[in-house]
């Protein structure tokens, strides 16, 4: 399936390649970095619990870069507390709560992580992290615990409360998210490598986590309730199922359909934000860093639209559109003929007999048209030619077998 997948999609392919060149193994990424002892191990442990956010954290400024490590594992390590279900109510809020005053505590780990917690390590040695932590220029440390204090107290109220409707959902993602897009707004700005004013607009930096936010929450949708939890906010979920579990019932698919696009729509609207914030990005790592999450967002929640599969499992981009998406995200004329593409993509898709159709169909014309008149040259023509591509692909191939059988035969 995934050589299928490269040969329909060559473009991709290539893309891989160059990713692939450029990136070094786990080990080598520290060694370049010029890290060692415990920061060495927070790297380590970023390598472990995202990938993804590795890859574009360690090509940061150095102005940043440990800055910004550290912030995601203080966070990873608050949420790794908040998504273990293992651990009574009562303990879980008051960790939650004070988390922001054990990072000041030297030597404090955690131990107490269910059985299948797959970041429980991060906290057996979490020590290493506040060592690090506490090594930061103080209006780094400023920041990061401002934000694991409001992040935390967030996460403890929704352990008792459930997202009931759009203000809930739009605050529970705020806590989860949009305060992640505060706090690196104001670490970019602290660091002398953004304006001041980026770390001034925090409704743009809001919507970018949220974007990102609620479009895992609408694609994690089976994990969710198959987990006993669900974070749909209920004013959606209740006009189309009596249940959560109902919800992704093949029984009661058409309306589970419904309630899917109504929450995608939901996330449509935070593009005109996003793009706006990127606009004010100007160092280029700070903007990739920013980026590539946004256009791997766009292309999720695309291909989410009126997709029962999301019903049924989780769905992700294929691993070589993602390696596409991360090699294109460097300028924002680039980002914004990324975000025409899938809002084309989105338009295909966007069926009259939707009963979403014409919120998307709204949605879709800003858009195009908001990119159209900011664009460079205006509205982007796909000079990509993937079939065209792909003919040359068989093409060479089919010469160089022919070339080789030719040969054989002449011996």
């Amino acid at each position: 399936m995934a050589f299928i997948d490269w040969v329909l999609h060559p473009t991709e392919l290539w893309a891989a390649f160059w990713f692939f060149m450029r990136h070094a193994p786990p080990d080598e990424k520290t060694v370049k970095l010029q890290v060692s002892g415990d920061m060495k191990r927070c790297y380590d442990f970023l390598e472990m619990t995202s990938r993804s956010f590795a890859a574009v954290i360690q090509e940061l400024n150095p102005k940043l870069r440990d800055g910004i490590c550290l912030f995601y594992l203080v966070l990873r390590g608050l949420d790794t507390i908040e998504d273990d279900m293992t651990i009574p109510g009562a303990r879980k809020r008051h960790l939650l709560e004070t988390f922001h005053e054990i990072i000041y505590q030297k030597g404090w780990t955690f131990k107490e992580s269910g059985p299948d917690e797959k970041d429980a390590l991060l906290l057996v040695e979490f020590d290493i992290v506040i060592n690090e932590f506490l090594r930061l220029p103080t209006e780094f440390q400023d920041v990061i615990a401002d934000i694991t204090r409001r992040m935390g107290a967030g996460m403890a109220k929704y352990t008792r409360a459930r997202v009931e409707s759009l203000e809930d959902y739009n605050e529970y993602c705020h806590y989860a998210a949009g305060l992640v897009g505060h706090g690196l707004s104001r670490l970019f700005a602290v660091s002398g490598l953004e304006d001041k004013s980026v770390g001034e607009q925090l409704e743009l930096a809001n919507s970018m986590g949220l974007f990102l936010q609620k479009t895992n929450i609408t694609r994690d949708i089976n994990e969710d309730v198959l987990d006993g939890r669900c974070f749909w906010p209920k004013a959606v979920w209740s006009k189309y199922a009596d249940s959560e579990e109902h919800l992704i019932d093949r029984e009661n698919r058409d309306k589970g359909m419904e309630a899917l696009n109504e929450m995608c729509t939901n996330v449509l609207q935070h593009i005109p934000d996003v793009l706006e914030y990127l606009n004010q990005i100007q160092e280029p790592s700070v903007f990739r860093f920013c980026a590539i999450p946004q256009v791997m967002a766009i292309a999720t929640i695309v291909l989410c639209y009126d997709n029962s599969r999301v019903l049924d499992g989780n769905v992700k981009i294929r691993k070589g559109e993602a390696l596409k998406l991360i090699s294109q995200a460097t300028t924002l004329d680039n980002v914004k003929r990324t975000f025409y593409r899938y809002i084309e993509q989105l338009e295909r898709k966007n069926q009259p007999d939707n009963p979403m159709h014409n919120q998307v169909a709204k949605i879709i014309d800003r858009t195009k048209k908001d990119i159209a008149r900011t664009l460079k040259g205006g509205a982007p023509v796909d000079f990509t030619k993937e079939y065209l591509v792909l003919i040359l692909f068989f093409f060479t191939i089919t010469t160089f077998f022919y070339s080789y059988l030719t040969e054989k035969s002449s011996f």
